[in-house]
């Protein structure tokens, strides 16, 4: 299971010749963890803690609906709540946010009262009407108005209307006005009920729209990504012109300072204070002048230099929208990825909740409230389904990849586009399923190793903050910035171990040894694809995002009853960058799976029969143009001169 494990000094690549199982011990591992958090779930299930969630249960360790059994040095525990099916708060206002909680004693009651009760008589008269006993199961109703321990053991006067939550059956006030002074943290900007009242009046006013800026913001990350293969020349050569005119521009400002600062110097008649200013000044800009010159100098050489690289994105770019125009369906890729993310994270959060409320009943002396505890080994189940929300969810992220790859390998690699499967999306899927599952977790579980640490440093550094001193507060940071750099160049190297998994078959060690050969020797393209591809997508999304904000403003304008618009515009416009982000991501897959594919194919073919090239027109053109200039006259990667390119071997 090792990376250090093969044995093979050079093997070529061998693209969809054959499919084999990779990594088949990883997806064991991955399976049994899988079944590890399944037992976690099963357990908070057993042991109650699903159903005293959703049930709910009082300070007294009852739970409602159920016929409860006796907790030992409890008096009140162990009652028949099976008429009594919701709980209420004696203080529902009462929170507390550091402990997630609410701070007040819970009963199990038939109803909720649904008007305000604003004495204890009428606490009686309820009690009597419902049968909804609202004060302590050791105080009568007939003794509420009279009781001395009322003011601890009956609920805080006036007791405000509430309603029962749907399915959680708690009883919660309907009034938003209980929680004003917990909303004021959040919402900074409300100084007043009017003001909320106003925005959220808004927000239902507007919701069409919103909704309709949602779709549009939708409808234009897709028309960006056809798009962006006929755009995105300009848009290189606007970032090239723009570069050079702010580092030409810069560095002449500078120097046009240093010369007017020299010849206020030497004709400077003020006292010998001011004129030592002013020579600081002078040598400070000869200084700056010179290094933006020589900055200048080396970005303009370097863009020269890699002028013919910046054509493979453009090459790439154009590519990539021809291949999305093939296969459709990998645009619905964010759609299944974001599904599958969701339906875990909620199965993930329902379970912490379960474990919330699993465990041994103890009383806590200081309040008298029976509490749920997870004790000896068993708590540690909770940092066991910690590690498995990362783990899992790196591993869907890692199977869209891999997926994508799929896709992308076998359209780039498949000359005759009439033979390539009827749904190349499906089919890449179906063999990610079958064969590279193991891959993904191994992939996935590095990501988490990483991931893990980092997360642990970032939240003791939120602890500590203001409290550890500037060395340690330093060193923290540098950790996290460290693990963090170290994560996104994990991450870029699995995404192309991915796409040699997908080519070769081959386990994830051998194919993240191969890709990274290929990088390396690659490593001025990588960079400049990573470059100004990121720079052209970023500008994409901002296009994306000022049409949805122009579009928004306009519809907005003509809602004149409605003058608290920026919210829901906010909305839409965040809305609109998390969907363009999305596509776009997927975009950039694409472009690197055929970056790989391309590199790959230019190292073991060289257009002569027998070896024809596998890529588009558009690639040829530019390996055309490369050689003419000298570019490709060293060796195809096997130590032969490179030939020019049969024609019979190209593809549409």
């Amino acid at each position: 299971m090792g990376c250090c494990s093969s044995t093979e000094s050079k093997r070529e690549w061998k693209p969809l010749e054959q499919h084999s199982c990779t990594d088949i011990p990883w997806l064991i591992i991955f399976t049994l963890f899988c079944i590890g958090m399944a037992c976690i779930c099963g357990f908070s299930i057993a042991t109650g803690g699903a159903y005293r969630l959703i049930l709910g249960y009082d300070s007294y360790g009852n739970t409602c609906g159920r016929n409860n059994t006796k907790i030992e040095g409890v008096p009140l525990s162990g009652r028949d709540m099976t008429d009594k099916k919701y709980v209420f708060f004696l203080d529902p206002c009462n929170l507390d946010l550091i402990n997630r909680k609410i701070k007040s004693i819970a009963l199990c009651v038939s109803k909720c009262p649904t008007t305000e009760l604003n004495t204890y008589s009428d606490l009686q008269q309820f009690a009597k009407n419902n049968g909804s006993y609202l004060c302590s199961y050791d105080i009568y109703a007939t003794s509420y108005s009279s009781h001395r321990e009322r003011s601890t053991k009956c609920p805080k006067l006036p007791v405000p209307p509430s309603k029962a939550v749907p399915v959680f059956h708690r009883c919660i006030p309907t009034d938003i006005s209980c929680y004003a002074e917990f909303a004021q943290a959040f919402i900074t900007f409300v100084s007043d009920n009017t003001v909320l009242r106003r925005v959220v009046a808004g927000l239902m006013a507007s919701k069409e729209i919103i909704m309709g800026l949602c779709v549009l913001s939708l409808v234009l990350s897709l028309i960006m990504m056809i798009v962006i293969r006929y755009i995105s020349k300009v848009l290189v050569w606007i970032l090239t012109i723009l570069v050079i005119i702010g580092s030409i521009g810069g560095t002449g400002v500078l120097w046009w300072l240093y010369a007017d600062h020299r010849v206020a110097l030497d004709s400077n008649t003020t006292s010998v204070f001011g004129k030592e200013v002013a020579s600081d000044n002078v040598k400070a800009l000869l200084v700056y002048s010179i290094g933006a010159t020589i900055f200048t100098v080396i970005l303009l050489l370097v863009m020269f230099f890699l002028r013919k690289r910046v054509a493979l994105t453009i090459s790439l770019f154009h590519v990539a929208g021809k291949v999305f125009i093939h296969l459709p369906l990998l645009a619905l890729q964010p759609f299944w990825t974001f599904l599958c993310l969701m339906l875990f994270w909620v199965y993930w959060i329902a379970v912490l909740l379960f474990l919330g409320t699993t465990g041994t009943a103890v009383k806590n002396n200081s309040t008298g409230v029976v509490e749920y505890n997870i004790q000896g080994p068993l708590q540690y189940m909770v940092w066991y389904h910690a590690v498995g929300l990362i783990w899992v969810s790196e591993f869907i992220l890692a199977f869209q990849q891999m997926t994508i790859a799929g896709a992308v390998v076998t359209y780039y690699f498949t000359r005759n586009k009439s033979e390539m499967p009827a749904v190349p999306i499906i089919d890449s899927t179906l063999r990610t399923f079958r064969y590279h599952l193991g891959t993904l977790a191994k992939g996935s579980f590095i990501i988490t190793l990483v991931k893990i640490p980092r997360l642990i440093l970032t939240y003791v550094h939120s602890q500590l903050k203001g409290k550890e001193n500037a060395c340690a507060r330093c060193m923290l940071k540098t950790c996290v910035c460290c693990l963090w750099c170290l994560e996104k160049c994990l991450k870029y190297l699995n995404q192309n171990a991915y796409t040699a998994t997908a080519i070769n078959s081959t386990n994830f060690c051998t194919s993240a040894r191969d890709a990274f050969v290929i990088l390396v020797e690659n490593a001025l393209r990588v960079a400049t694809i990573n470059t100004v591809g990121d720079f052209v997508l970023f500008l994409g999304k901002v296009l994306i995002v000022s049409c949805t904000a122009f579009v928004g403003v306009l519809a907005l304008n003509y809602q004149r009853d409605y003058t608290v618009w920026v919210l829901p515009l906010l909305i839409a416009c965040i809305f609109a960058f998390l969907v363009a982000h999305c596509f776009l991501s997927v975009f950039e897959n694409v472009v690197d799976v055929l970056f790989l594919c391309f590199a790959v194919d230019t190292k073991y073919n060289d257009g002569s029969p027998g070896r024809a090239y596998y890529m588009d027109k558009s690639l040829m053109e530019f390996v055309e143009n490369s050689k003419k200039s000298g570019l490709y006259k060293s060796d195809g990667g096997d130590g032969t001169e490179m030939k020019p390119m049969a024609r019979g071997g190209t593809l549409a």
